[in-house]
């Protein structure tokens, strides 16, 4: 039946991908016919192989593993943070060439992947675990799926530190699968039906430049001395209309698209003060900035943590949040936990609690609303936790709140240093919650939209 007909196809595609230079064909009735031919040799037979199987969409969204190690070699391909699967079945590990379903190593690579893929989604991943035979059990399962390592702590590490290690090195990538989505959203029922474009048969002269008013400023609006066809009839409500703003741009602004290239270009406008325009130089970029500057800070908590602790910053007047006793009790438990990172609280009565210290980048945010999240987190966690896990769900519900907020309007200067600072910051591609910060439309592609290819 069909059910049999996909694991089938299943298992021959894993060994495709366990020997690439070997060719493999499948054919038969209720079967989708494969075919992958002969590889070549080394790396290309690998690079070729994983892309056939996977796809373009995969090669196009991930990045080379290579790590030597301890006597281990790691190879194969990760899956940008941004490129989910909603399923597990996009995890293919192999050890020593042998296709294996290992708890340890799944584990491992979604260690790797923990606070950059929303939860109920999975990374995409083909890795290849080379390793002395003498230190790997293969006979603990009867179809030989799983493996049992003779350093499973060492193994985790090492894929661990392999996937981090080649997602830092990726810089600031857009994937393509947001960008298509959005092209597609742009062009959705557009194509169907809609009349050739044709160039006419004579050209326009250009306007001529208009003379500024004397006296006037840049902001001035000159106005018609006649409206015709209603344009003055309309009272025009200014407050319930969508909004955006272009700032004017120094000659010598950090913006300028020449010397320097930035992969996310330049700032031009913002729009409805939550996304922020950014002009390439083959094309254009939205980014989301509450999303994008929730990472920044996520990732700047993370590194006070691991290098000296989390700057605190004294509160001139204690801030005094009301909760319930039962809550209260709940979060005094964690103090000693909230207090490493950077939140000091103390009882201030049977129902408050008074906030002492925040972390720095914190202080400006909304505490209040911050302690009913953490007192929410804590009641779905229960005490079995992991504590690194934990320190790091609360960091981002930190940087969740002290991140800056859809609605607020930014200057130029402050948009271009959103976007430099997300170009320096490992996994600033996708927000704490695993969702994209940003897409990418190329000239191309927009040309296209206006029939201009």
């Amino acid at each position: 039946d069909r059910a049999e007909a996909l694991a089938v196809a299943d298992v021959v595609k894993r060994l495709a991908m366990a020997h690439p230079k070997t060719r493999f064909t499948l054919s038969g009735e209720g079967l989708a016919p494969l075919d992958y031919a002969h590889g070549g040799e080394g790396a290309e037979a690998l690079t070729r192989r994983v892309g056939e199987v996977m796809g373009r969409e995969f090669r196009e969204n991930s990045v080379g593993l290579d790590l030597a190690r301890e006597g281990l070699t790691i190879r194969g391909f990760a899956g940008l943070p941004a490129y989910t699967r909603g399923s597990a079945g996009a995890i293919h590990l192999f050890v020593n060439t042998r296709p294996v379903r290992d708890k340890l190593l799944t584990a491992a690579v979604r260690a790797a992947y923990m606070d950059l893929v929303p939860t109920g989604r999975y990374p995409a991943i083909a890795l290849y675990l080379d390793i002395d035979p003498r230190a790997v059990d293969v006979n603990v399962h009867p179809a030989k799926a799983e493996v049992r390592f003779r350093d499973a702590s060492l193994v985790r590490a090492l894929v661990i530190t392999a996937i981090g290690e080649a997602l830092r090195g990726a810089g600031i990538r857009p994937v393509t699968q947001a960008s298509e989505r959005a092209l597609a959203a742009f062009g959705s029922g557009w194509d169907r039906g809609r009349p050739s474009f044709r160039q006419p048969g004579w050209s326009a002269q250009a306007f001529a430049p208009v003379e500024p008013v004397s006296g006037s400023s840049a902001s001035t609006q000159v106005m018609p001395s006649a409206l015709g066809f209603g344009e003055g009839q309309e009272s025009f409500d200014y407050a319930s209309r969508p909004s955006g703003s272009v700032e004017p741009q120094a000659p010598n602004a950090v913006s300028s698209l020449e010397g320097e290239a930035h992969p996310l270009g330049a700032a031009r406008a913002q729009l409805h003060e939550n996304y922020i325009i950014a002009q390439t130089r083959d094309g254009l970029v939205i980014v989301d900035q509450h999303a994008a500057h929730e990472r920044l800070v996520y990732e700047r908590l993370k590194r006070e943590r691991s290098a000296r602790g989390v700057e605190r910053q004294i509160m001139l007047t204690p801030e005094i949040v009301d909760l319930d006793p039962s809550d209260c009790a709940k979060l005094l438990a964690q103090a000693g936990l909230l207090e490493e990172l950077g939140l000091v609280i103390e009882a201030f009565g049977p129902g408050a609690i008074a906030i002492r210290e925040a972390p720095a980048a914190l202080a400006s945010g909304k505490l209040r609303q911050l302690i009913t999240d953490l007192v929410d987190s804590f009641e779905e966690w229960g005490t079995a936790s992991a504590l690194e896990r934990k320190l790091d769900h609360v960091l981002s519900t930190m940087a969740c709140h002290g991140s800056v907020r859809s609605g607020r309007r930014l200057r130029a200067e402050e948009m271009d240093a959103l976007l430099r600072q997300m170009e320096k910051t490992p996994g600033a591609d996708v927000c704490n919650h695993g969702r994209p910060t940003f897409i990418v439309l190329k000239l191309a592609d927009i040309e296209r939209l206006f029939g201009r290819r």
